[in-house]
């Protein structure tokens, strides 16, 4: 299916006619209409997903455009509840577009599950047993899953590792496995439990802890984009956001701002396609930290051109297959939107995602400022929490916005002498 993500003021339709759009460009039926708009998911849905439910709180879908990764066009679904994210990485997306937009790549869909050995015996001679086990090691962990080593996947190798705790040295057994389109959680998990048995069976060992990791150092995702320097707003705007950069990559406290920003857009990706967000950015923020300090994942850097040239490098453990996806009908329709077919795809995806959002939070902090780019719709959301119905919301947030004062006292005044 050929697509063109450049839908030009989209912005300016109404939420119904921004469906219909998307419904028509995807030849959605009714049912997937209804998805979106959250109305005929069964509460049984989510009696499956968790336990103990009481009902469901509903978050907004944004559809960001304009972007164009590896030469193809996507509109990428984003579930966020914070103003200008997605007007902003579709922005940043526009800007990255006339240099060809993003390109990007990924390490392959490795998992690696750790299982904890506690023994009085040597390190090395635990390690030799180990590795002349290894094949009978990996049979073992792929006789739980026949179906995703014919689909190429399954347990590929072994490493073995010791780690000095306070209490004692432990040794670790990471089993590397190749998950596919999956995530894989489940799949390897299963695989860890199947092998303890076998792994005391040859070491005088207690096996304690069996679990993947969701460092997922064997599954990185690489993005570049060229951001055009008359587009950023020039060439002091481009030098401010070096200048921006440099900051992040050596301060902390900077850092771990600049980074959530990079979050922004790709968690917002992972809600919209049923991820498992807390382990891509307990997985994002451990990998700033690789280098023995806590850091910028991104880089910016200026080419001969003086375009502004953005990087992003980071962990992402996706799916597209597995899971809540398979549970909960509007995933599946948003994933349609994104058109992805592979596991891969989505991380690239995401990852530019990220990139874009970073480029464009730190283009306003180093221009205008971050508060100019959220005066509108806070202004708009003060305006609907006091009250505000139809024509008069949009005064109330016109005047707060004209006065410079976006505050709740301020509204409901603005409110009272409307309705004088």
């Amino acid at each position: 299916m050929s697509l063109n993500s450049r839908i030009p003021k989209f912005y300016s339709f109404s939420q119904e006619e921004r469906r219909n759009i998307i419904a028509s460009m995807f030849n959605f039926n009714e049912q997937d209409l209804k998805y979106l708009q959250d109305q005929e998911i069964n509460d049984s849905v989510f009696e499956v997903m968790i336990e103990n439910t009481i009902g469901k709180i509903p978050f907004p879908i944004g559809i960001a455009t304009n972007f164009k990764i590896n030469g193809k066009d996507y509109l990428i679904p984003m579930v966020i509840e914070e103003s200008s994210v997605v007007a902003a990485a579709s922005h940043a997306a526009k800007i990255a577009r006339k240099k060809g937009g993003f390109t990007a790549e990924y390490s392959g869909s490795i998992v690696i599950g750790q299982i904890q050995l506690l023994t009085s015996e040597p390190f090395e001679a635990v390690k030799q047993i180990i590795s002349s086990n290894k094949k009978k090691i990996i049979e073992i962990a792929n006789s739980t899953n026949e179906f995703l080593v014919k689909l190429g996947g399954g347990a590929k190798d072994i490493e073995i590792r010791r780690v000095k705790g306070d209490l004692r040295e432990y040794f670790i057994l990471h089993l590397i496995v190749d998950t596919k389109d999956a995530m894989g959680a489940n799949a390897v998990n299963t695989m860890l439990e199947k092998l303890q048995p076998f792994i005391e069976s040859i070491v005088d060992c207690k096996v304690l802890l069996r679990i993947l990791s969701n460092y997922a150092i064997k599954r990185i995702v690489k993005v570049k984009a060229t951001f055009d320097k008359e587009l950023l707003g020039g060439d002091e705007v481009v030098e401010n956001i070096l200048f921006a950069y440099d900051f992040a990559k050596h301060d902390v406290f900077r850092a771990v701002t600049h980074n959530k920003g990079i979050m922004n857009g790709i968690t917002a990706v992972m809600l919209a396609t049923g991820n498992d967000t807390r382990a891509i950015e307990a997985g994002a923020h451990a990998y700033a930290s690789k280098d023995g300090n806590y850091s910028s994942l991104s880089k910016f850097e200026k080419d001969e051109n003086g375009d502004l040239v953005g990087y992003l490098e980071l962990p992402l453990s996706v799916g597209i297959v597995g899971g809540a996806i398979h549970v909960h009908p509007t995933y599946k329709t948003l994933l349609k939107i994104l058109n992805v077919s592979t596991a891969e795809e989505l991380a690239i995806v995401a990852g530019s995602v990220g990139l874009a959002q970073n480029l464009a939070a730190i283009r306003a902090l180093a221009s205008e400022g971050i508060q100019a780019g959220h005066m509108s719709l806070h202004a708009r959301n003060l305006a609907v929490s006091i009250g505000a119905k139809g024509e008069e919301m949009e005064k109330v947030a016109s005047k707060l916005i004209e006065l410079k004062e976006i505050t709740y006292d301020k509204a409901l005044e603005i409110l009272k002498k409307i309705r004088k």
